[in-house]
């Protein structure tokens, strides 16, 4: 690969790449393109497409109504609580206009 499509590629990525860095990369894209001209060498014809290599299954329980954990057991190691509930730092404040 060229270090003026390395320098284009920096650009437009808004990377700033000092000159030891453009060779490095030069060397590296170099070998992985190659590598790539290599892989497209293989004969794949009858190889099905796929988009994972191990297969995925989807764990769903049943849906079904259980009882919940009593409010105290819930609430038994927070650090601060309020009645029936967690008590929590604000995270939204208010904010004041100037009228």
């Amino acid at each position: 690969m060229e270090e003026e499509k390395i320098r284009y590629l920096a650009h437009l990525a808004r990377i700033q790449l000092s000159e030891e860095e453009v060779h490095a990369l030069k060397k590296d894209l170099s070998q992985l393109l190659d590598y790539v001209g290599q892989l497209k060498s293989l004969a794949t014809d009858e190889v099905e497409p796929t988009n994972a290599v191990l297969p995925a299954y989807n764990r769903f329980r049943k849906d079904e109504i259980t009882l919940s954990m009593p409010v105290e057991k819930a609430l038994a190691n927070a650090p601060d609580r309020m009645g029936d509930f967690f008590r929590v730092p604000r995270v939204i404040t208010e904010r004041k206009t100037n009228e």
